[in-house]
């Protein structure tokens, strides 16, 4: 991929990542992506949904149970859409007879399910919607399956041996059904899916689920950084149209050259959490800054004592979960060999309670000015940038939602 503001490259020790093509400014657009493939992140078995079944929308508490929400007219509850033209569009791809046929008998077989953690019923979803991609659009299959992921044949034997003796897909697929060809689709799975999260509630203590996953081509070529320089965005309930959309904008300016990062994951969590995270859900081990940093403070804290590591790990998070800011704030006249990257923190992480989210500002205006208005990438919330007095102190000033 190559645009007026990124290109695809080969990074020496990262494999392929994407880099700025020119300076890029706080708040700019650098990437507007489409997903090639949608599936509902709820589990098969018991669960009624509250968003539509093709564009995802939140369905409010007094439409569903009224005549504006439209069932799909062979799986019944399972699947409901938000309009009529909703239906029509998925019954013409994602919903088509054979996805429709394969998720209900999938789900008839609720007891041999049950027994395997929700996680497989999701990927079941996944599995049949990546195989309807290579009936219903052929060129966007092989999109998918250029994408990184190496495969696992022994974790895709019972999704595979499940779905082809109960919905095995149509013989017209386009390449060869076999148990290699799903642990293929599994991995670009596991390793290129972004979440559409679910609406943000101040009540639910920061804990957010998915609603929906999406294959994004060329959102998935972003590399992992713990101190991102973009964060992407998603308006799956406001936006007018095209709103699962992702929208990648610059948290801060980068030169001509720079690799473009997102953070896999909040920002705020520790380093011995993010390793393991990035090594079970990824495959690697995260050496940028921060974590060079954050590493040689365990090294030099942590000692040879396994349970101190244990002990000092769970005092971290205790104090990240209950008052992060806080603890950010404190560090800020440290030092740069004590916290080099509280700049970033002070700055850049949402300060709603349990949010811990990413600001980032708005788009720049039409004629170029950079906007002060930072918004997160979590709970919507927009607030003034820091700005700086006659005095050069700095002040941020909330506004209300």
């Amino acid at each position: 991929m190559s645009s007026g503001f990124l290109k695809r490259t080969e990074i020496e020790g990262r494999g392929r990542g994407l880099v700025a093509s020119r300076p890029l400014k706080a708040g700019e657009i650098v990437l507007r992506d489409s997903p090639i493939l949608l599936y509902s992140a709820l589990p098969l078995i018991n669960q009624s949904s509250v968003y539509c079944s093709n564009c995802f929308r939140t369905l409010s508490s007094s439409s569903s149970s009224s005549t504006s929400v439209v069932p799909c007219p062979s799986c019944s509850h399972h699947h409901v859409f938000c309009s009529q033209n909703c239906l029509s569009a998925a019954l013409a791809s994602s919903h088509s007879p054979w996805p429709c046929q394969a998720l209900s008998r999938l789900r008839d077989c609720a007891p041999l399910l049950l027994e395997q953690p929700v996680e497989q019923q999701v990927q079941a979803r996944f599995l049949v919607a990546a195989y309807h991609l290579a009936l219903y659009s052929p060129s966007q299959f092989q999109i998918l399956l250029s994408l990184e992921g190496a495969p696992d044949t022994t974790t895709a034997q019972f999704l595979h041996s499940l779905i082809s003796s109960l919905c095995p897909p149509p013989s017209t697929l386009p390449v060869p059904f076999s148990l290699e060809l799903t642990a293929a689709l599994l991995a670009k799975d596991k390793h290129n899916a972004f979440g559409l999260m679910e609406p943000c509630s101040l009540h639910n203590s920061g804990q957010r689920a998915v609603r929906a996953y999406g294959i994004y081509p060329n959102a998935s070529f972003f590399n992992h950084d713990c101190l991102p320089n973009a964060c992407r965005f998603d308006y799956v309930d406001t936006a007018p149209d095209h709103n699962t959309d992702i929208i990648v904008r610059m948290i801060h300016d980068v030169p001509q050259g720079r690799e473009i990062c997102l953070s896999y994951f909040p920002v705020n969590e520790n380093y011995a959490s993010r390793q393991r995270r990035l090594m079970e859900d990824y495959g690697f081990t995260c050496h940028c800054d921060r974590c060079n940093v954050e590493a040689n403070w365990s090294d030099r804290e942590n000692g040879d004592d396994e349970d101190l590591v244990q002990e000092e790990e769970e005092e971290e998070e205790e104090l990240m979960d209950e008052d992060d800011h806080d603890q950010m704030e404190s560090s800020k006249g440290q030092g740069d060999t004590d916290f080099p990257h509280a700049y970033f923190f002070l700055r850049y992480m949402c300060d709603r309670e349990n949010c811990w989210g990413t600001l980032a500002p708005l788009p720049p205006k039409d004629d170029g000015t950079a906007s002060n208005i930072m918004e997160c990438n979590v709970c919507g919330n927009l607030k003034d940038d820091q700005m700086t007095d006659a005095s050069g102190v700095e002040d941020e000033h909330p506004m209300d939602d």
